[in-house]
């Protein structure tokens, strides 16, 4: 148990598995399509097969399939000129940087410990300045 006079901000957040395996799937699938930098597009679309993600995004009438293609028209068409041809491990954005230490900032601030796929959704449409938020908003059903 906790000590009372202990600052939330000195205990250990811990990323869920299921939020370690998609960030991991995001930077791998940068990888895969050759891109420099693995942004928040990529992101969504490795949260898509998070459980906790997925369920917060249905609950958002997101439909998942249709936001999955329009993602992939994306990284295909749109961040095209991210392409590298070296064989570099992606970077991660500063969007994608910052939407994850948001997750972290609102755990901490609601004294849980765990970091889940649904935290990093929030913190994705927490930014209404980000393309990728209005893209996901785009995708209800």
């Amino acid at each position: 148990m906790r000590d009372q006079n202990t600052p939330r901000a000195s205990m250990p957040i811990f990323f869920s598995n299921g939020l370690e395996q998609s960030l991991h799937r995001a930077v791998a699938l940068a990888n895969e399509g050759r891109c420099e930098y693995a942004t928040l597009e990529h992101l969504l679309l490795a949260l898509i097969d998070d459980q906790d993600a997925a369920a917060a995004m249905r609950a958002c009438n997101v439909d998942l399939e249709k936001f999955r293609r329009d993602l992939f028209t994306c990284i295909g068409s749109e961040l095209d000129n991210l392409v590298t041809h070296g064989s570099v491990d992606a970077e991660l954005t500063e969007g994608f940087q910052h939407a994850i230490q948001y997750a972290v900032i609102h755990v901490q601030s609601s004294g849980r410990v765990q970091v889940t796929g649904a935290d990093a959704i929030v913190a994705i449409l927490a930014d209404s300045e980000s393309q990728a938020a209005r893209r996901s908003c785009r995708n209800r059903a």
